[in-house]
């Protein structure tokens, strides 16, 4: 029988940083990897990569960026 996951939630949440850290990592290489979205994705980092270095774009927070999606959601 499994646990919940809200039980296994606060389970690993209690652990110390450097056991979530581990276990991030593993839960992350343990997920199906999709060859052309990586690919996709690392395209689009260059792309903006590029744009940063000739100045037409800047780099943002994440918690800049969070507030930015938020209001446009709200």
């Amino acid at each position: 029988m499994s646990k919940p996951i809200e039980a296994i939630e606060a389970e690993v949440l209690s652990l110390p940083q450097a056991d979530r850290s581990r276990l991030v990592d593993k839960l992350i290489a343990s997920l199906e990897r999709d060859p052309e979205w990586e690919a996709a994705w690392s395209e689009e980092a260059d792309r903006r990569e590029e744009r940063i270095a000739r100045g037409e774009s800047s780099w943002v927070s994440g918690a800049e960026a969070t507030a930015r999606l938020r209001a446009k959601l709200a």
